[in-house]
């Protein structure tokens, strides 16, 4: 394997609180690193940097761990705009435009939605994301579901069933059988397709008791949970998840204090979503209230044609600094450690040794310019070993 060095790092983020100033970001100045096809294998002042096959000069500028970007839902056909202006004017957000999406993707050839994906993956990866998850969820067919998770796998391994988005039109009055198709022939079509499974458990969409019936069934078929939660109202669906030791509970935009408790003693990662506040009009999460009592936050892009059309984890990052009393370490951290945690990852997220050589070097001499210098392109180059 040939290996690279880095020197000159102005700023160096690790998440590693056994380097550098010690702290949860490991961050070291004037800083150097070593990796090779796979791992980082050497981190330390740049004065002691070691020879290897090849160099990069940072010139002082930041290098952080790559993003995690933990929930997405990037296989799609169509667009959304004509709602988003409608919500800028006024009208609430209630997730029935996804039945559009539905029926856009499933009128979509196999190779235009496997183009779009590659589209959107292309600008995550530009924007410094290197681990990404990929819902399915836009077709809601047993045939469809296996598609979209089948094209999902031409970019990650980190593919999510989200067959439980909403009842497709066609079973609008037989809702009972939706969820019978649900937990028979799609979850065991899908579930060798897919490494997570998903349920949208909000007012319009699934119930708790359905979802934990959902949630159950795939864990039999070998898929971990995860859960989209209490975006549009209090739905009780935060219990559920740390009750079936989700691996994440997404969105969190309505939250009591009994749910923040409930996620600070658990291992259920908070996965906040702020594009899609932005989106929606919608009061942003309370972030601070979890960080203060101990939560494992997470920050995503929930890039989707709906709700939160967004490629941008730097974006991400600038919105839970202004809108959610983070500070841009916090959030920092939250897009990269936090993602990983919340997709149960100890080999991404962070530049310790062992670590996945997935790494952005920043236009920038601080981390800090992420969210200082929102709009702009701060992600100078992206260097991804592992998906």
């Amino acid at each position: 394997m040939s290996t690279l060095v880095v020197t000159n790092v102005g700023e160096l983020t690790t998440n590693d609180p056994a380097l550098g100033d010690e702290s949860s970001l490991g961050r070291l100045h004037d800083a150097a690193f070593v990796v090779d096809d796979e791992q980082v294998l050497w981190v330390g002042a740049n004065a002691d940097a070691p020879d290897a096959d090849e160099a990069i000069d940072a010139h002082g500028a930041a290098v952080i761990p790559g993003f995690v970007d933990s929930h997405t839902h990037l296989v799609f056909a169509g667009e959304r705009s004509d709602e988003f202006e409608a919500r800028m004017a006024g009208r609430r957000y209630d997730g029935g435009g996804i039945a559009r999406t539905v029926a856009s993707t499933r009128a979509a050839t196999e190779e235009q939605l496997r183009i779009g994906a590659a589209e959107r993956v292309g600008e995550l990866r530009a924007g410094g994301v290197t681990t990404l998850e990929i819902k399915s969820g836009y077709e809601l067919t047993t045939e469809g579901e296996v598609r979209c998770l089948e094209v999902a796998g031409d970019f990650t391994s980190e593919r999510t069933w989200l067959g439980a988005h909403v009842v497709p039109p066609e079973f609008a009055s037989d809702r009972d059988g939706y969820l019978d198709l649900l937990t028979t022939t799609m979850l065991e079509a899908c579930a060798p397709h897919a490494k997570w499974a998903d349920v949208f458990c909000d007012r319009g969409a699934f119930s708790v008791d359905e979802a934990r019936t959902i949630l159950l069934r795939a864990r039999e078929l070998g898929l971990a949970p995860r859960l989209h939660a209490n975006q549009l109202a209090h739905s009780g669906a935060i219990g559920l998840a740390v009750d079936l030791e989700c691996a994440s509970v997404d969105h969190c935009t309505y939250l009591e204090d009994s749910d923040i408790d409930m996620l600070a003693g658990s291992a259920t990662v908070a996965t906040l979503l702020p594009g899609a506040e932005f989106s929606t009009r919608s009061p942003y999460p309370s972030a601070r209230r979890l960080i203060d009592v101990g939560a494992t936050v997470a920050l995503a892009t929930d890039c989707n044609p709906g709700s939160s059309y967004v490629t941008s984890m730097a974006f991400v990052i600038a919105l839970a600094v202004r809108e959610m009393a983070m500070s841009v370490d916090e959030a920092l951290w939250s897009a990269t450690k936090g993602g990983a945690l919340a997709l149960r990852r100890s080999d991404v997220g962070h530049l310790g040794v062992g670590a996945c050589a997935n790494f952005a070097i920043l236009d920038a001499p601080r981390a800090a310019h992420l969210a200082y210098r929102p709009g702009a392109q701060i992600v100078a180059t992206t260097h991804r070993a592992a998906p």
